[in-house]
């Protein structure tokens, strides 16, 4: 038994460990150090630990998070979370929901391109109205207007806006694009998480995969895979602000669905299989 138990934790450190490296990458490129994530790590151990325990109806004692996490008492106690600086909920933000509500009444109709700011006829589509409507009045829309302009994603001029990207991905705002890598990738990873804990009914998180082949290729199904993936995204998003505008305001469930394409060169991946090259292709539920 002891020898199948520490089976599995190797498994599970290997696991960790390919999801990490990515990580890893990102905060060498931009100057974390060991202490940084050190520190991190121990905050996470606490909070997903507390949020276990809770699970289970009781709430931890000092004593029970410091068995759980491995750290001892003093780190726990003292552990205090760092609000300053904390990245955006992407799901929350009232720039995204108006933005993608406006990509929808586009796709209706290629004539909501350019919108007049304020209209007082409530005929005619307005920025104001779509802003008023995908934040319930929750946000002036001069201010989700100017952030839009600052991030590149429309236009404004003599009264009028008009959108210039196909959708809400904040490239000009590393704060932005850290949120949605950062939500983006926790969401994908709970998904296959809870899956294999086997929590709660499976959820999707499939992929399909191969090797050995160009990297031509590559681009072209990964191009094909963004054709696809537009007509899906408009639907989901039609479904979604259904669903937010029919829930009454005690409503706390949330979703995400993505889709995600990577390829690259194997032969410069340090840790690429030393075998020759092979072909395959496969699911994961």
């Amino acid at each position: 038994m002891a020898q199948g138990r520490e089976g599995q934790l190797a498994w599970v450190v290997e696991a960790c460990a390919r999801v990490l490296r990515p990580l890893v990458r990102l905060a060498l490129a931009f100057g974390v150090k060991h202490a940084h994530l050190e520190e991190l790590l121990r905050d996470i151990l606490v909070d997903e630990a507390r949020r276990a325990w809770i699970d289970k109806g009781t709430e931890p004692n000092i004593s029970q998070l410091s068995v759980t996490t491995g750290l001892n008492r003093k780190v726990v106690t003292t552990r205090v979370r760092e609000e300053a600086g904390s990245l955006p909920q992407t799901e929350m933000s009232a720039e995204a929901r108006t933005l993608t509500l406006w990509l929808q009444m586009f796709a209706d109709n290629p004539a909501n391109r350019t919108l007049q700011i304020v209209s007082e006829d409530e005929s005619v589509p307005s920025f104001e109205a779509v802003a008023r409507r995908a934040s319930r009045g929750n946000v002036h829309h001069r201010a989700i207007l100017d952030e839009l302009v600052r991030l590149h994603m429309v236009t404004e001029r003599d009264g009028t806006t008009e959108l210039a990207v196909a959708g809400f991905v904040p490239a000009s705002d590393l704060k932005g694009m850290l949120a949605f890598l950062g939500d983006n990738s926790r969401d994908h990873l709970l998904a296959g998480v809870s899956n294999t804990i086997g929590e709660k009914a499976p959820m999707l998180e499939r992929s399909v995969f191969a090797a050995g082949i160009s990297l031509e290729e590559c681009e072209r199904i990964h191009q094909l895979a963004r054709e696809r993936w537009g007509g899906l995204h408009d639907e989901l998003a039609r479904e979604m602000r259904r669903a937010y505008e029919g829930a009454d305001k005690t409503a706390s469930g949330r979703i995400r669905v993505g889709i995600y394409t990577y390829y690259e060169d194997a032969r410069a991946e340090h840790l690429a299989a030393p075998a020759g090259p092979s072909k395959s292709s496969g699911k994961k539920a």
